[in-house]
């Protein structure tokens, strides 16, 4: 076969490989020095880089130099929303372990196939070994089972079937899942995709804290079943995206105790402050859930594509998920633990278990708590000091490492108040020194403050707060009413 004098060899060699890792590990080493101080969004060179054909040429037949490809990726690394910045203090900001990072080199270099413990029992055994201390973190009982997705949103598709396979028989079309307005949309994304009905959803009052109402919840289960409907699962959030705010999650579980619904939670962001002792306190409850949605991603500062879903009781787990006409297994099947691919949608998966199992071996549950408990600091810190300035109101004091605020306008008017809050948040996230993102709560426009990245430090907050302070400070001097 002819080769180039770009190209490498396309089963690579021990040596080849040397020089892959070599060449490959200054982009990433260049990448840890910079990315935490690097701007938190950068869109100027998108446009040069989108419009370069150098960078944009799809595949030839002959390679290309492994450095020209490398150049290549480390451009596009630093274009748009930087993750790795500790002034990305937008959405639920991504962190990415670093040994995380080299867990999936191992992982991608050995390919071992996790679907069944048969063929890879070491990889399997250390998955559930993840799997175990995550239920046992969250509380639940000993016949309890998880299972690692690409995220919260798989995750959820199948906590529902869960609950569809154990608790709704019959017509479809009156099945009744209770949520709030609060609720993350791919719970509605989840039930259409197993088959619900849009009137399935029901979405139940909250509190002024945005926080599920529970009589408005019992309320709710009473007079659809009245009606002849099939409620069948209720929702709670433990910490809603919007605000990071905790439903009464222990509440829920005595509403659904008593209605036999399923409780599923969605701890995709919030879950994983229950490591810390102001997490558990105010989680109390998740303990009584029959399904538990988490993103290590987020709460564990895994890479992005690392989802869970713990099931109080395996056995449901099994029955939304198994299949038994797979004959050509059964030299290979473990009846007695379940093969990931019995209880999860995948049948070939990547081994998501080592990105978590060698950073918590290696660092240390403490290390994570310890991370945790600064996020909280830190949004505390960014509360007393927001909730001080002239011209900005903040709606609560956050429940988590997630506050929302919005600008007074010149004109006095909601729609004041949403413009100079848009222009604010546009005005920093150009500038570059920090990025934040905004919502509409009540039908008024709202910055958010979210402080999870592993790299935003005391130092980083203190000057994004200051670049908020300053910022606002040049457009209310601009406003008509300081003119006047």
């Amino acid at each position: 076969m002819p080769t180039t004098n770009h190209s490498l060899p396309i089963d690579t060699s021990a040596d080849a490989a040397a020089t892959i890792l070599r060449l490959a590990g200054e982009l990433v080493l260049d990448h840890l020095s910079a990315g935490p101080n690097l701007p938190a969004m950068d869109t100027e060179l998108a446009a040069a880089f989108l419009a370069d054909p150098a960078a944009r040429r799809l595949p030839h037949e002959e390679g290309r130099s492994l450095r020209d490809a490398l150049d290549v990726v480390g451009r596009a690394t630093r274009l748009g929303v930087n993750h790795a910045s500790g002034k990305m203090l937008g959405f639920i900001p991504g962190s990415s372990l670093f040994l995380s990072a080299i867990a999936d080199l191992i992982s991608g270099v050995a390919n071992s196939y996790t679907g069944v413990s048969f063929g890879s029992p070491g990889m399997v055994a250390l998955e559930r070994d993840v799997l175990r201390w995550l239920c046992d973190t969250m509380g639940l009982p000993a016949g309890s089972a998880g299972i690692l997705t690409s995220g919260g949103s798989l995750a959820t598709v199948s906590a529902l079937l869960c609950a569809r396979t154990d608790h709704l028989h019959g017509d479809l079309s009156r099945a009744r899942i209770y949520l709030t307005g609060q609720t993350h949309y791919c719970v509605a994304k989840a039930a259409r995709i197993i088959g619900l009905p849009p009137s399935a959803l029901r979405t139940v009052g909250v509190d002024a804290a945005l926080r599920m109402d529970l009589d408005a919840l019992r309320a709710a289960v009473e007079e659809d079943r009245a009606a002849g409907l099939q409620p069948f699962c209720v929702v709670g959030t433990a910490g809603t995206t919007n605000t990071g705010a905790i439903d009464p999650l222990a509440g829920i579980a005595a509403v659904a105790r008593e209605q036999k619904l399923w409780f599923h939670v969605d701890g995709a962001y919030g879950g994983f402050f229950r490591l810390t002792e102001r997490g558990r306190a105010r989680l109390a409850g998740i303990d009584q859930a029959d399904s538990i949605v988490l993103d290590p991603h987020k709460g564990l500062f895994l890479p992005f594509g690392t989802g869970c879903l713990l099931v109080r009781d395996r056995a449901v787990l099994r029955r939304a998920h198994s299949a038994e006409d797979r004959v050509y297994l059964r030299d290979v099947a473990d009846a007695e633990e379940n093969d990931f691919a019995d209880i999860s949608p995948e049948l070939t998966r990547p081994n998501r278990g080592l990105r978590m199992w060698l950073p918590l071996q290696v660092h240390g549950v403490a290390a994570f708590r310890e991370a945790l408990d600064e996020k909280l600091d830190l949004a505390e810190l960014a509360y007393r000091r927001l909730s001080a300035l002239p011209g900005i109101s903040v709606l609560e004091a956050p429940q988590l490492s997630v506050l929302a605020f919005h600008c007074h306008g010149s004109d006095g008017t909601v729609e004041g108040d949403d413009r100079l809050t848009d222009q604010l948040v546009q005005q920093l996230n150009a500038s570059g020194a920090v990025f934040l993102s905004t919502t509409k709560l009540n039908g008024r426009v709202m910055a958010r403050v979210a402080a999870l990245s592993l790299h935003t430090t005391r130092a980083m907050m203190e000057e994004a707060l200051t670049a908020i302070a300053d910022q606002l400070a040049v457009l209310m001097a601009f406003s008509p009413r300081r003119r006047a």
